[in-house]
């Protein structure tokens, strides 16, 4: 027991030692400020605690997908670099597993070239992969050469615990460093930009221009190519690390390419790419490996020549290596065209600010601190401020706090970069209250640096309010005569009055949404209601609703014309016919037709806004609307387009051909109606005999009301010749038949029952 005893207790100790060993290395790495100084430390401790000779960390550069480490050497580093699967690291960094090299020069994944270079004889090696906490491998720390004995698992897990422990750290202070690489970068950026700012002598500047893109992009060369018009030719002006002129046609080699596509090219090998010409390497004696290649743009988006970067150190040129080439390039163009540029933008700005005041939508910008820069005429009026006195003020001071909603949407958009809208928003200005439509919109450089956000405002209260409600039931020309007429709110608020509406409805809508499918169903409903709604605003008539794949529309409301019953067919003619000319396609691509039935009748309806509180609708109602729907249901039975009740017919002031279909008492109702057919949406072509059928189907009708149903079976049998399938002929010459079997009473007054809506 006392053996036991002692043994745990000895572990006990052993793990109480090694976490107070992770504990002191991560406190001492949290109080050091640099990359180099946290990997010293690091490779310090892991070499002390696996008692090894030597140790080294390699962490991945993101940049180029390469380990590197960085080793003092006097009063400088030397960095050592490999490939990501080179060697011993680069197998431990691939496969995330922790290895143990007990011969080095035995395993044929070891490079002996770094022994050869520092005189080091590695003989042992224990590696072992940088996690972070996540799991992600940022890197590979090694020890080399253990001093007493071999390499075993403690040793592996100690280095694994050491670097896990401060992986976070190497991580921050890899972002920092790259940051500070950055800003470097860029300060190094805005001194060309002030040396072109000051410089007027074109070859200097040039110069200065491709030597300092020549150090940025950590290249050996650089050269600008400009256009000679005359000769058709690109000619090296400036050549960093060049001291001879180059000619070559303007459409030849890499720099030909981009200066007549407009476009950039990045090769990582140039003698893999057929575009390059290694005539030029033999001239000069340089070896082209990498190139990046970018047009120099006028301000009038003309290419007027090509800069040109050779062989970036350390690996292929990066997405940002060419960003940052375009903008020389553009610094090049301005300092080209400067004086011309700036009457340029003087002109533009004052367009601008023309164009902001006269805009009757308010717009107010400010700043990414949120300081108001710009607010047009129309702004000012909204929030019932002086434009010129807010610049500079805060936007929650101007907006007010009652618009919390408008200034926590700008704060957000000024964060998230991302374009907000509110539909009939309500602001509180002055203390009134304002309906807008607003929109927030992000504002950015061309580098896509943010310079603040620009806040539209569109003013809908009042009359702009209703005429956009109105006009997407009518045309926006009788929205425009509604809201000018002094008894606009009136017809709005509830009246009766004669009008003439219509329905219709897509024929075996069923069968057509299964073929096809969900998405394509809406995709193709919207495309038809486009037509149809176009064919009734053209006459000048208001949709009410759509229900399902129906319509329902009305003429003469709210406004009436002389001619509403006209404009109604005239509707459902130009509805028939455009189908004539539109077919939806299916998932095999092909099209198929689409067939529709219209029923109109005119009647007295009570139109109005009908509803509760808080949803309204503008609607008609009353037994003319459901006679209109029956009617439209009926097309079904009589096989017909367009069918129109007597007292539509009786209001016509055109000439259509009709025929009168059937005396009828529709389901619901105990009073009879005359029907019409309306033929006038029919191919004349493919129905030649259109006359002489409206003629023989009359006579048989009328031969049928007089129970002479002989006589009308046979007029209906000539009418049937004259129109092969013509629906109501066939109809009534089994009607016929029957009525001839069967003689009907002598109240027989010929009126159909239907059964069916």
């Amino acid at each position: 027991m006392d053996d036991n005893r002692s043994s745990i207790l000895k572990d006990q100790g052993k793990e109480l030692q090694h976490m107070q060993l992770l504990l002191n290395v991560s406190r001492h790495v949290a109080s050091l400020d640099s990359l180099d100084a946290v990997l010293d430390a690091l490779v310090a401790v892991a070499a002390e605690q696996t008692d090894a000779e030597r140790a080294t960390l390699y962490l991945k550069d993101p940049e180029t997908g390469e380990l590197y480490s960085r080793v003092a050497q006097g009063i400088g580093r030397r960095e050592i670099r490999l490939s990501s699967n080179e060697g011993i690291a680069g197998a431990v960094f691939t496969t995330g597993h922790a290895e143990i090299i007990h011969d080095a020069y035995e395993d044929d994944r070891f490079r002996a070239r770094f022994d050869e270079e520092t005189g080091f004889r590695t003989r042992s090696i224990v590696a072992a992969p940088v996690r972070t906490p996540k799991g992600g491998v940022i890197g590979v720390i090694q020890a080399l050469n253990k001093k007493h004995g071999a390499f075993d698992d403690t040793d592996r897990e100690t280095i694994a615990a050491i670097t896990a422990q401060c992986a976070i750290t190497l991580e921050s202070l890899q972002l920092i460093e790259r940051m500070e690489k950055t800003r470097a970068r860029e300060s190094a950026f805005m001194n060309v930009v002030s040396d072109i700012t000051s410089e007027l002598e074109l070859p200097k500047l040039l110069s200065k221009v491709m030597s300092e893109a020549t150090r940025l992009l950590n290249a050996e060369r650089s050269t600008l190519f400009l256009n000679d018009s005359k000769t058709k030719e690109l000619f090296s002006f400036v050549g960093a690390g060049l001291d001879q002129q180059i000619r070559l046609p303007n459409s030849a080699g890499i720099a030909g390419a981009v200066y007549t596509s407009g476009r950039s090219i990045n090769i990582p090998y140039a003698y893999a790419d057929l575009r390059f010409n290694p005539s030029f390497d033999r001239q000069t004696g340089f070896f082209t490996r990498s190139i990046l290649c970018v047009p120099v743009v006028n301000k009038s988006g003309e290419t007027i020549g090509v800069t040109q970067v050779l062989n970036k150190i350390g690996g292929p040129f990066t997405d940002d290596d060419e960003r940052r080439l375009r903008a020389f390039t553009a610094q090049i163009s301005i300092g080209l065209e400067n004086a011309q540029l700036f009457d340029d933008v003087q002109a533009m700005r004052n367009y601008n600010d023309a164009m902001l005041q006269s805009m009757s939508n308010g717009v107010i910008t400010f700043n990414p601190d949120g300081a108001i820069r710009t607010c047009n005429a129309a702004g000012g009026r909204i929030f019932r401020v002086d434009p010129e006195s807010i610049v500079g003020e805060a936007i929650a001071t101007v907006v007010g706090a009652d618009n919390g909603w408008l200034i926590e949407r700008a704060l957000r958009v000024a964060s998230t970069c991302v374009t907000e809208y509110a539909v009939d928003a309500e602001i509180v200005a002055g203390g009134e209250k304002v309906s807008v439509n607003a929109t927030v919109l992000p504002l950015s450089a061309g580098d896509g640096k943010p310079l603040g956000v620009m806040v539209m405002l569109e003013d809908i209260s009042g009359e702009k309010r209703v005429k956009s409600t109105l006009s997407r039931y009518m045309d926006p020309d009788i929205a425009d005569q509604l809201l000018s007429g002094k008894d606009g709110e009136a017809a709005l608020g509830g009246k009766q009055s004669v009008a003439t509406v219509l329905f219709s409805d897509i024929r075996g809508f069923t069968t057509i949404s299964e073929r096809l499918g969900a998405s394509g169903t809406v995709a193709m409903l919207n495309d038809y209601f486009e037509h149809m709604v176009e064919c009734i605003s053209a006459q000048g008539g208001m949709l009410d609703k759509f229900i399902g794949d129906a319509i329902m529309a009305v003429f003469g409301v709210p406004l009436p014309h002389d001619d509403d019953p006209d404009r109604g067919v005239k509707a459902a003619i130009g509805m028939q016919r455009i189908l004539r000319n539109w077919s939806p396609t299916g998932p095999d691509g092909a099209t198929f037709p689409i067939e529709i039935g219209v029923g109109l009748n005119t009647d007295a309806v009570v139109a109005g806004n009908i509803g509760s509180k808080k949803r309204m609708d503008y609607t008609i109602i009353g037994d003319g609307v459901n006679l209109a729907a029956r009617l439209e249901s009926a097309c079904k039975q009589y096989g017909a387009g367009i069918l129109l009740s007597e007292m539509t017919v009786e209001q016509l002031r055109g000439s259509y051909r009709l025929r009168a279909l059937d005396h009828v008492v529709v389901k619901g109702k105990t009073k009879p109606v005359t029907i019409y057919e309306c033929l006038d949406h029919l191919d004349v072509e493919e129905t030649p005999n259109l006359q002489d059928l409206i003629g023989l189907f009359a006579d048989g009708v009328r031969r049928y009301k007089a129970r002479e149903f002989e006589r009308a079976h046979a007029r209906f049998k000539e009418a049937l010749s004259a129109r092969p399938g013509d629906v109501p002929s066939a109809m009534y010459i089994e009607r016929c038949q029957v009525l001839m079997a069967e003689p009907p009473p002598e109240d027989w007054n010929g009126v159909w029952v239907m059964t069916e809506k």
